[in-house]
């Protein structure tokens, strides 16, 4: 068996890339598919008939340059997307509320589409029937302001729905 694998290193990388991209599947921070692209180029010299060591140096020096250029331009192109992609909570900020419950500094309940949310106001109560818009998001709970003027559609009344 080990003879086998000093003469087919290749193998050895190829299992090496596929650990690091199962990790990278589970923590999406794009350390170890960097990894993987060192590896992967350890399997290019491997297959180029390169020494153990000087596959291992590849696969360094490959890993490197890819953690230190290649992973922070794909940070940065991921994290600056526009409003309109925007996901999970995120998406919420911005967006018309209706108070279901009195919403003061301690708590009350609104409604964001079609979910209840728990949530705070810092500018004072706001009444059940009145709008409000989602300033942040905070945990499970919803920050809101009073709506400045309410749309010409608003939410539904509580109880409609």
């Amino acid at each position: 068996m080990f003879d086998w694998l000093a003469e087919n290193w290749w193998a050895l990388w190829l299992t090496v890339f596929l650990v690091f991209a199962v990790v990278e599947m589970l923590t999406l921070d794009l350390f170890f598919i960097m990894l993987g692209g060192g590896a992967l180029a350890g399997l290019v010299a491997a297959f180029a008939g390169a020494d153990f060591w000087l596959q291992i140096v590849v696969f360094s020096v490959v890993s490197l340059l890819m953690i230190g250029f290649v992973r922070p331009v794909a940070l940065k192109h991921l994290r600056s997307s526009p409003a309109d992609q925007r996901s999970n909570v995120e998406r919420l900020i911005g967006e018309s509320a209706l108070v279901m419950e009195p919403v003061s500094a301690n708590g009350g309940l609104v409604k964001i589409g079609g979910d209840i949310w728990s949530a705070r106001s810092e500018s004072g109560v706001l009444a059940p029937g009145q709008h409000a818009v989602v300033r942040a998001i905070d945990g499970a709970t919803a920050v809101v302001d009073p709506q400045p003027n309410p749309q010409t559609n608003p939410l539904p009344e509580p109880g409609t729905q």
